[in-house]
């Protein structure tokens, strides 16, 4: 049975045990920089994002008069230090209403699509569908977008997303439904089959 999340952060904080913390990181790391990876679009600025986020929850971790706190909630409380130095990042920029839509080769939320056939084909038509997927996510609201991405990169619960967000639990459902809804709009306008693309994101909205 693998340890938890908190038993890591006690090992870690209590005991000094730096693997811990090594296993805790390796765990999170692809959704934590996949939600800023989806909220920057560039690879060299979400590693400096994401390096940024774990010095802050490293020095925060250490300080005990710090604002972690043990409650079970470790990855909601770490994707709040990153959304916020995503966010310091964007409104510096002044994109956080727009943000770039360069192209970029790395990893987005997209790339967690499974398929079902691992071959060349089916390869190439998977990253044709997260070509597609990325054009029209950028085109989102910023609010629409980060619910989007918070949900299907992090799991978190709705009840956790709206807390992280400072909004309440339906309008965190809210944004995620239009979201949806947008994205199957914006690709019917260009005569591709949303369900193809998007069904899979329908998952559970628990909150």
């Amino acid at each position: 049975m693998q340890p938890t999340d908190e038993s890591l952060v006690e090992a870690y904080l209590e005991a000094g045990d730096e693997q811990a913390f090594r296993t805790l990181l390796e765990r999170r790391q692809d959704q934590i920089f996949g939600y800023i990876m989806g909220m920057v679009h560039d690879r060299a600025v979400a590693n400096d994002l994401f390096q940024d986020t774990f010095e802050r929850v490293i020095k925060a971790m250490n300080d005990r008069r710090g604002s972690y706190t043990h409650q079970g909630q470790w990855l909601s409380w770490v994707m709040r230090i990153a959304r916020n130095a995503t966010i310091d990042h964007l409104r510096k920029q002044k994109k956080w209403s727009d943000v770039s839509s360069d192209e970029d080769d790395g990893r987005s939320f997209w790339d967690t699509l499974q398929s079902d056939t691992p071959s060349a084909e089916a390869e190439l038509h998977r990253t044709q569908q997260r070509a597609v997927l990325n054009e029209h996510i950028r085109r989102l609201s910023p609010e629409q977008r980060e619910v989007l991405l918070l949900r299907q990169e992090t799991d978190l619960t709705f009840r956790e997303i709206a807390e992280l967000t400072g909004v309440s639990i339906n309008t965190a459902l809210g944004r995620m439904r239009y979201a949806l809804k947008n994205l199957r709009g914006m690709l019917d306008e260009v005569e591709v089959d949303p369900e193809a693309l998007i069904g899979s994101l329908d998952g559970p909205t628990s909150a």
